[in-house]
C-alpha cells in the first residue's frame, strides 16, 4: 500500500484534476465493493488511481469498437489499486527452473482426434470461483483446482479443497504462503503428507498461519504429478482433453489483464515472465479466435464471472504453456 507521504503527493495532484462529474460513480463503486478508507487523504489518492484506471478502460473500449482489440475491459473491485500493488499482492507464482518434464509423444492421429472445443465445467470437474484476496496465494488456488478435477474424475465427487492447507503446511517444500510458491511444490507436499483437507474443514483466511492439517478431514490425495513440454500449446491441448483441468502460470502483470471483461484476451505487451498461477479448464474458438478458458482466483467480479478467455495459438501468449503441470491420482 502507499505510505501516507506518497498519498500526500498524489492528493496534491489529484485535488487539481478530480472533478465532480464522477462523484456519483465513485460513491456507487465504493458502495458496491465495500471500500472504506482511513481518511480523506487516502481516499483522494485512491480516487485518483481509480480515475486513471477508468480513463484507460474507456479509451481501450472505444478502440475496441473500432476493431483495434479482440476484448473489452470494465471497472472492477481492483480499480483503486496501482499495477505495482496488484502485482505485489495478488501474483505469487515462482516456477523453478529445474522442472522435470514429460517428453511429447503426440502422433499426427492424436492431434487430429482432439475435440475442437472443451469446457470441463460442463463435465462437473470445476468448483466455484474463489477469491484469494490481498494475498499472493494464486499458486495454491491453481494447485487445488487441478486436484479437484482429478478427485472428481477418480471418485465421482467434486469437493473444494483447501488452499489454506497448502499455504500453512508446505513451507518446507519451497512455498511461502502469501509471499508466493509453486504448484509442483504443493503437489509434492500433498504426496508426502498423504492428503489435503477440504476447504470447509480448513477454510481460507487470506494470510499465512500455523499448519492445522487434520487427517480426519482428508478429502483428497496425490500420487505424483507431471509437467508438460515447455511452451507446447498442442501438447497442452491434448493433455487437457485427456486429463482434465491443468495448472498453468501466466504473465498477468498487464493493466488490461486486470480489468478484462469479455472477449478473447490478446495483449502484445504480454511477456513470458510468468507470475500468476491459474487453472486452464478448457479451450475453444470465439468469432474465429482460438482461446484458452482460464479460471482465475480473483472472485466472480473479475472477467466473465471469474474466468478469462486467453488467446491460443498465438506464440504461447503470456507464457501459458511454459509451466503446465497436473497431479496424478491412481
Amino acid at each position: 500500500m502507499f505510505g501516507r507521504l506518497v498519498f500526500l503527493v498524489v492528493c496534491g495532484y489529484a485535488a487539481a484534476v478530480i472533478g465532480p462529474e464522477l462523484d456519483q460513480h465513485w460513491e456507487l463503486w465504493k458502495k458496491l465493493h465495500n471500500k472504506v478508507y482511513s481518511d480523506q487523504i487516502e481516499e483522494l489518492g485512491r480516487r485518483r488511481i481509480w480515475e486513471l484506471n477508468l480513463d484507460m478502460i474507456n479509451v481501450h473500449n472505444l478502440e475496441a469498437t473500432l476493431g483495434m482489440h479482440t476484448f473489452e475491459l470494465a471497472m472492477n473491485h481492483l480499480g483503486d489499486l496501482t499495477m505495482k500493488e496488484v502485482t505485489t499482492s495478488l501474483m505469487g507464482t515462482h516456477p523453478p527452473e529445474d522442472l522435470e518434464r514429460r517428453p511429447s509423444n503426440l502422433t499426427d492421429d492424436d492431434k487430429r482426434g482432439l475435440p475442437s472445443s472443451l469446457d470441463w465445467r460442463k463435465k462437473g470437474l470445476v468448483t466455484e470461483v474463489k477469491n484469494q484476496g490481498s494475498c499472493g496465494s494464486c499458486w495454491a488456488f491453481s494447485a487445488v483446482g487441478a486436484l479437484e478435477g482429478q478427485l472428481k474424475k477418480t471418485t465421482g465427487t467434486l469437493v473444494s479443497l483447501s488452499p489454506q492447507n497448502l499455504m500453512d503446511c508446505s513451507m518446507s517444500f519451497g512455498n511461502h504462503g502469501c509471499n508466493g510458491g509453486y504448484i509442483t511444490n504443493a503437489f509434492h507436499y500433498v504426496m508426502k503428507n498423504q492428503g489435503i483437507d477440504s476447504d470447509s474443514a480448513y477454510p481460507y483466511i487470506a494470510k499465512s498461519g500455523h499448519c492445522k492439517y487434520n487427517a480426519k478431514f482428508k478429502a483428497a490425495s496425490c500420487d505424483g504429478y507431471m509437467c508438460l513440454p515447455k511452451g507446447d500449446e498442442t501438447v497442452l491441448k491434448h493433455a487437457m482433453a485427456i486429463i482434465g483441468p491443468i495448472s498453468v502460470a501466466i504473465d498477468a502483470s498487464r493493466p488490461k489483464f486486470i480489468f478484462y471483461r469479455h472477449g478473447v484476451y490478446r495483449d502484445h505487451t504480454c511477456t513470458h515472465r510468468v507470475n500468476h498461477g491459474v487453472l486452464a479448464v478448457g479451450y475453444g474458438t470465439e468469432h474465429g479466435r482460438d482461446y484458452w478458458l482460464v479460471k482465475n482466483s480473483w472472485g466472480t467480479q473479475y472477467g466473465e464471472h471469474g474466468y478469462i478467455k486467453m488467446a491460443r495459438n498465438k506464440q504461447d501468449q503470456c507464457g501459458i504453456a511454459l509451466y503446465a503441470c497436473y497431479p496424478l491420482m491412481l
